[in-house]
């Protein structure tokens, strides 16, 4: 998580550990001990029979030789259960992280360097939701989640410690103390709000706008968010009429908050960045749909990709489960990707139907300046009337630490964020410049004492995992839709093809409707000018059902088009990805098949680098060396593939790091250095046209007025300098993609430990990688960071229509979540090199491959 002084530094135990690595026996410890004697203490029993309580009858699993479940039982009750106590059998330690996140508890685990990502939690109040949607969920909800927590509470009555895990051990040197607690329904709900937050959509821009538009004028900032260009395609093409309010008429009016609150609300969001993956311009999703007419086998196609930071293991878990035999009363046959620690399967398909989803990133967060009463702070303002705030006692318990007690305060509009912060302030000073400059701005004049309020549709009770037990069950296109009713946080772009040859999309999601501006700025919360006043109604969602053209494709692009009459975002991904899976089935040399989908999934094509380099043939340039003439040539030459192979590709992408930043850096606070992405793949393709626009200008030099002319040139001395320096002057020896943009898979907990005998239990990597930023292999790194993988294709999935035993899939790590088990990590140069394996359906098939089978009894 936060590196040793998070974990390790701060409570005493640290010191222990610290000098058993550096003693005599630490290598011995590390390196033999617990890999070949404790690991294997808690690798699954996969073989013979188990006689577990709560079972209704007999429970088959075969796991084939990718180590993937498939499941077999006479009822649903004792498919979840045997669900249950899979995930707990190998992922737990996941799974246990994972619930501590969804309640705030991490600090019961390790320690005080926790208490700050706890206080914002509690803040949040997920465990507070999730309880609430516990209560309120209907009979058969709430069985599924009960014989789910059976299944894994039937495991943990007979495992502890590192028996269950192996990182149990290290934990037992941090947190002697610490006790597995049995799982409760509610940790399964918790990991719903877990998943919003990561997919949870433009509250960091709307930080940043907030902060750009201190120093820059609205016109400027509207360069830097630029609209959707009209060259990409859209989602869904045709769908009611309307228009809405102009970005730059609402940046206009926007509130100007202290820098100092701003970076504050910022912090506190990325607190959650090393377990979760930060919220990037990448982090989203592929998914496309081929209607028969397309394919070879005149049935559909269904591919999807999505993603997600990395770590280790994969965030999902594969299995299947097969109700034998299928009835009314046992209705379940599903195959595909799970949620370690939730039942049901997340995306897959059944006898009848597949899904997939990507990220919508609607707009669902708002944050709201609320005017507290200066003589009176427990007081804020509603519409000219003072109210009392709600409040919330929350008690953090702290291993090895006195308990933390915590004061969460609510708003009309939702929690005040700004208490979890040390270095925010309350008062404001009515002479500071950032009042004037609101007033001026705005015409409003910021309170002297204020609070930051988060709008959010996670906070209010709902599942989407009610949508998905009904995706699980639904056998046609109409029972698909009535399950996405459900699916309220986080809205998912959500395809659909079926075995009748149909394919469908449909967007769901509670997304607000607003009195008045567009969610792109921090907005007043006194005067009521800015309250949701309702959401978009379901049937006016936008979806679409076999469109003529035959497909349909998905990349958190743009789902409605401009007529849409309702605002679901400003913020969408530019579409680059979406552009060249478009190309790519319009230009299929015939018949598409799975090996061409496979082909697509792993197509490294660079758009950006197709609208920058040809701004070469327009500099007129003569290059001052060889090794300049050589890097230039190799670009120009380049076919815009950033395969692992290629040095031009290499080459390329550190070009494009010192393009991006000399050019617009200097225009940029710090903390918001231009990062890459589709979003500056729009700028800089804009930009270039102007090559005397004053972006350009090198803010840092007061002696002449540089153009983009100027700024490539620049960039292109430096790349090869930078080379040089860190390979040498001989050209054969600079390195390829693949040798800079690598992917190493880390346990999201002590896995960033920051000591390395510890981290080399878990993490595994690195392995090289093709691909990049905004293109389909979506293998995302950050320019001014690293060009090291940190966020990817969490798995990729091809279903076949036309037989669904055809379909293949992988995903980046393995299916055990225990380090040193063959299945840890036997799946990570398979997706690097763009392989699959078999998604078995028959179970004929599945038990010929499998050399396993465990069978469950009463």
């Amino acid at each position: 998580m936060k590196r040793a002084t998070k974990y390790l530094g701060r409570i005493g135990i640290g010191a222990l550990i610290i000098a058993l690595i550096a003693g005599a026996g630490g290598a011995f410890y590390f390196k033999s001990y617990l890999p070949k004697t404790v690991a294997p203490r808690s690798f699954p029993q996969i073989d013979g029979e188990i006689r577990l309580d709560g079972l209704d009858g007999a429970v088959d699993i075969y796991r084939d030789n990718m180590g993937i479940p498939h499941i077999y039982a006479a009822s649903t009750q004792d498919l979840y259960f045997a669900q249950g106590y899979v995930h707990a059998q190998e992922r737990f330690w996941q799974m246990d992280a994972w619930r501590h996140i969804g309640s705030g508890r991490l600090s019961e685990m390790f320690g005080s360097g926790q208490v700050e990502t706890d206080t914002f939690l509690r803040t949040l109040g997920w465990r507070v939701t999730a309880e609430k949607e516990w209560e309120g969920m209907g009979t058969e909800s709430r069985a599924i989640l009960q014989s789910y927590t059976d299944g894994v509470n039937a495991y943990l009555k007979d495992h502890n410690g590192d028996a269950v895990s192996l990182e149990y051990a290290i934990l037992g040197l941090l947190s002697p103390d610490y006790k597995i607690q049995p799982w409760e329904p509610v940790n399964s709900l918790t990991w719903g709000k877990a998943m919003a937050w990561d997919l949870r959509g433009n509250m960091d821009e709307e930080i940043e706008r907030a902060v750009l538009l201190k120093t820059l004028t609205p016109e400027q900032v509207s360069q830097l968010f630029p609209d959707y260009p009209k060259d990409h395609p859209v989602i869904v093409n045709s769908i009611g009429e309307g228009t809405s309010a102009s970005t730059t008429e609402s940046y206009a009016s926007a509130v100007n908050i202290p820098d100092e609150t701003l970076a504050a609300i910022e912090h506190n969001a990325s607190l959650l960045d090393p377990m979760l993956g930060p919220l990037s311009d990448g982090i989203g999703s592929n998914s496309w749909a081929v209607s028969g007419a397309l394919t070879d086998t005149g049935k559909p196609l269904l591919a999807n990709d999505p993603h997600l930071g990395i770590q280790m293991p994969s965030i999902w878990y594969q299995m299947d489960m097969h109700c034998m035999p299928k009835s009314d009363q046992c209705p379940l046959e599903v195959a595909g990707f799970s949620f370690a620690g939730v039942p049901g399967i997340i995306i897959g398909h059944n006898a009848d139907i597949a899904w997939g989803f990507t990220n919508v990133g609607p707009d669902v967060m708002d944050l709201f300046i609320e005017k507290v009463n200066p003589e009176n702070p427990n007081q804020y303002e509603v519409k000219g009337k003072w109210v009392d705030f709600e409040t919330r006692q929350e008690t953090i318990n702290v291993v090895g630490g006195d308990p933390v007690n915590v004061t969460v305060r609510l708003t009309r509009h939702g929690p005040v964020i700004s208490d979890a912060y040390g270095p925010l302030k309350d008062q404001g000073d009515p002479k500071d410049k950032q009042f004037q400059a609101f007033k001026d701005r705005a015409g409003v004049e910021l309170p002297q004492n204020y609070v930051i309020a988060l709008a959010w549709t996670a906070l209010t009770p709902s599942t989407p995992f009610e949508a998905i037990w009904g995706f699980d069950k639904a056998q046609n296109w109409d029972e698909f839709r009535a399950a996405a009713k459900n699916f309220h946080v986080p809205a998912q772009n959500l395809l659909y093809a079926d075995t009748q040859g149909n394919i469908g999309y449909q967007m769901p999601g509670d997304i607000p409707i607003r009195a008045r501006g567009d969610g792109t700025v921090p907005v007043p919360g006194w005067t009521g000018e800015y309250d949701w006043t309702g959401y978009i109604p379901f049937d006016e969602l936008p979806y679409t059902f076999n469109p003529a053209e035959g497909y349909i494709v998905t990349a958190n692009n743009q789902v409605p088009p401009q007529s849409y009459p309702y605002l679901i975002t400003r913020d969408w991904d530019y579409g680059y990805r979406a552009q060249r899976i478009t190309e790519m089935i319009n230009s299929a040399p015939g018949k598409i098949n799975i090996a061409y989908i496979q082909k697509m999934q792993g197509d490294s094509m660079d758009l950006g680098a197709q609208a920058l380099l040809p701004i070469w043939n327009q500099i007129d340039y003569r290059a001052a060396t060889p090794n300049q003439a050589y890097a230039l040539d190799l670009m120009k030459k380049w076919d815009t593939n950033s395969t692992a192979d290629s040095k031009a590709a290499a080459v390329y992408q550190w070009f494009w790091w010192n393009l991006l930043q000399n050019a617009l850096n200097d225009n940029l606070p710090e903390r918001y250095a231009a990062s890459g992405g589709s979003r500056y793949f729009e700028v800089t393709r804009r930009l270039v046209q102007s090559p005397n626009d004053p972006l350009w200008d090198d803010k840092t030099t007061t002696d002449k007025v540089e153009t983009r002319d100027d700024i490539y040139i620049a960039s292109l001395v430096e790349t090869v300098n930078q080379l040089e320096k860190q390979y040498g002057k001989d050209t054969a020896k600079w390195p390829r993609w693949g040798e800079l943009h690598t992917a190493t898979f880390r346990n999201a907990t002590l896995g960033e430990s920051g000591i390395g005998p510890i981290e080399s239990l878990f993490n595994r990597g690195p392995v090289e990688t093709s691909g990049g930023q905004s293109l389909v292999n979506a293998t995302g790194w950050d320019v001014g960071d690293s060009f090291q993988v940190n966020w990817l294709p969490s798995m990729r999935m091809i279903v076949d229509l036309s037989n669904l035993n055809n379909s293949v899939t992988v995903h980046t790590t393995g299916e055990s979540g225990h380090a040193y088990h063959p299945h840890y990590d036997d799946m990570s140069k398979m997706w690097a090199a763009i392989q699959y394996y078999p998604m078995w359906w028959d179970e004929s098939s599945a038990i010929e491959d499998a050399p396993s089978h465990l069978k469950l009894t009463p």
